[in-house]
């Protein structure tokens, strides 16, 4: 749900906890209590990240791109949610050529807790590509040998094949 839904939700719950009050309905005034805490809490806690997570999928990166610029404080998010927000915006930022601001948000998620290994290999092989783009051989070693210990999909194990030819041919 994008933070204006939200608001406009919380705004007609609002209209029908005074009215639940109002008619002395208290059990449904409860209800429609937590209804609105739910959605302010959603509010700090997911913010957009679903929403612009499928947009994501998708490629259309200028909606994902307006989705998590909605997001104000993305430090509130919940760990869940806070990874999937550093990779996408490291992902736009590295579209734009942004490169030192997509490492810095690459890093951020490669910190951060992940479900499945294949996801955090993405963010792994996205920095180990950055500072091959730098220069950087030794720190792109370190982040394939990080890659290299998680369960990664063929295709990732492909990738990182390349970028240790692509090392080895600069050393």
């Amino acid at each position: 749900m994008t933070n204006r839904a939200r608001k406009i939700v919380i705004a007609i719950a609002i209209a029908f906890l005074f009215y639940a009050v109002f008619a002395k309905h208290y059990n449904i005034a409860v209800y429609i209590f937590g209804g609105i805490a739910y959605l302010v809490w959603s509010y700090l806690k997911e913010g957009t990240v679903y929403l612009a997570t499928q947009a994501f999928h998708k490629q259309d990166y200028e909606k994902t791109k307006r989705l998590l610029a909605e997001i104000k404080n993305p430090d509130r998010l919940r760990k869940g949610r806070r990874n999937f927000y550093e990779f996408m915006m490291g992902n736009i930022l590295l579209k734009e050529e942004k490169i030192e601001e997509a490492e810095y948000h690459f890093q951020l998620a490669s910190r951060l807790p992940w479900r499945r290994d294949h996801e955090k290999g993405m963010v792994l092989i996205n920095l180990a590509s950055i500072n091959l783009r730098k220069k950087e051989y030794d720190r792109v070693e370190g982040y394939v040998d990080a890659a290299e210990k998680l369960k990664l999909t063929a295709r990732q194990q492909s990738i990182l094949e390349k970028i240790k030819n692509e090392v080895k041919k600069h050393k």
